[in-house]
This record gives structure tokens, C-alpha cells and sequence, in this order.
């Protein structure tokens, strides 16, 4: 996420109010641990690839990497993904499925998250999953080396229409937002 424009001064005053009441009623001590992430937006009896991807998921949010997400880090992460751009959200994706923090996606990496993905939604197909792992990287892989980099990644989902659409509805947090969202939607009531 880092420096994508997606701050507390994007947000109004009310949405603002909102998200710090939610998160101080769920978050009393002010910082959300994986645990207490998990039980936040309600992601129980996870299988062990769905609990690797919500942990991914965590750790890309926890911009300072100490382990907890603190208000600011909790407002930058749910104004990406309710505001943010496209672009803002590839850089986002991309950090996600790089597991091992390499710099670049191997199809491992892609095949376990799309996995993880598919099984949070109940999508239990993971034939599926292995044929849209093999497109990326037939699509993306501009030099064949088995791996995406970060400008592989951006460019070659930015150019392909159907990539980007399909990319950006696997990946559509608003079913976990959703409370959030709700409450938001209440702003001026």
C-alpha cells in the first residue's frame, strides 16, 4: 500500500468517525492482532491455504510489520479497497501474492492464493484455479522465467481487459467490508 494516496484526508469526517467507532468497540486496546483481525470480519473455520491468505492479507496491511493493525493502517486498508484505483489495487494484489517478499510471483505463489480465494468464497474447483494460474502466465510472463515481476504484473494486467476484470472479482473484498460499509452507508442518518 505504502504511498498510494489512500489516506484519513481521503475519508469524510463522518466516515471517518465511523470507521474509528467500529474499530474502537471491536479494538478496545487500539491494535487488531491476526487473531482478532480473523474474528473481525467474521472469517471462521478457515481451511490451512484459506488462513495463509487471510495471514497474507494481514501482513500486507500491517504496513510497520509489528504484528497488529493500528487504527491508521486499518483506515489506509479499507479506503483501498473501497476507494482506491485501479492502479492502487494492482500495487496492493501484487504485494499479496508475492508470499515470500521476493520482488516477483511464481506460480506456486499465484496457485495458493487463487486456492485460498476460491475456497473462502466456496469455490471448491481447484482445476479451475491451476487453468487461471497457467492464462497469467501465459498471458504475463513476458520473458518465460516462471516468475512475474512487479512490471510484468502491472503492465500485462493493465493491458489485458478480461485479466483485470477477472483479477479484480477474485480478489473483491466487499463481502468482508460489508459491516463496515453498512455503517458508513448510515453517515448523515
Amino acid at each position: 500500500m505504502g504511498n498510494n494516496g489512500s489516506t484519513l484526508e481521503d475519508l469524510t469526517t463522518c466516515e471517518s468517525h465511523q470507521w474509528y467507532r467500529k474499530f474502537m468497540t471491536e479494538c478496545p486496546s487500539g491494535l487488531l492482532s491476526f487473531y482478532e483481525f480473523k474474528k473481525f470480519f467474521g472469517l471462521r473455520n478457515l481451511s490451512e491455504t484459506s488462513n495463509a491468505y487471510v495471514e497474507s492479507m494481514f501482513t500486507t496491511f500491517d504496513l510497520n510489520d509489528d504484528g497488529f493493525i493500528d487504527f491508521m493502517e486499518y483506515v489506509a486498508a479499507l479506503s483501498l479497497v473501497l476507494k482506491g484505483g485501479v492502479h492502487q489495487k494492482l500495487r496492493w494484489y501484487f504485494k499479496l501474492y508475492d508470499l515470500d517478499g521476493s520482488g516477483c510471483i511464481d506460480r506456486d505463489e499465484l496457485l495458493l492464493i487463487i486456492k485460498s480465494i476460491h475456497a473462502i468464497n466456496g469455490v471448491p474447483d481447484d482445476t479451475k484455479a491451476q487453468e487461471f494460474a497457467d492464462i497469467v502466465f501465459d498471458k504475463i510472463d513476458i520473458n518465460g522465467d516462471g516468475e512475474l515481476s512487479y512490471e510484468e504484473f502491472m503492465g500485462g494486467v493493465q493491458e489485458d481487459e478480461a485479466l483485470l476484470k477477472t483479477l479484480t472479482q477474485s480478489l473483491d473484498l466487499s463481502h468482508i467490508v460489508q459491516k463496515i460499509q453498512g455503517e458508513l452507508n448510515s453517515c448523515g442518518k
